[in-house]
């Protein structure tokens, strides 16, 4: 089943991203590799493609897991979380209605 991992960051968070980024989006490489990732990607935290200074709000990653603990899991061991980027991450199951 699909889950959506709906992260909120905390304010000023653009240089810990920056940091931390390429540990991230490993994780998320594997996730797609693996045929397991819908979509993923980060909120602008302005009306902007490329919100530049402005950084970003928050994250969203749909991917399949077996379960939501396992998805949940997967969503606690994000380094956005251990670097103090993400200050609330939520983990819903998720249906794909149109792909």
């Amino acid at each position: 089943m699909y889950y959506a991992i709906i992260s909120e960051d905390v304010p000023n968070s653009l240089a810990l991203r920056m940091t931390t980024r390429p540990a991230h989006v490993a994780r998320l490489e594997a996730l797609k590799a693996e045929g397991r990732l819908l979509v993923a990607g980060p909120h602008p935290a302005i009306d902007s493609p490329d919100p530049g200074e402005a950084g970003f709000s928050g994250s969203l990653v749909i991917a399949e897991f077996e379960s939501l603990e396992q998805a949940q899991a997967w969503a606690d061991a994000d380094p956005y979380i251990e670097a103090g980027v993400y200050q609330s991450v939520t983990v819903k199951p998720y249906k794909v209605v149109l792909p």
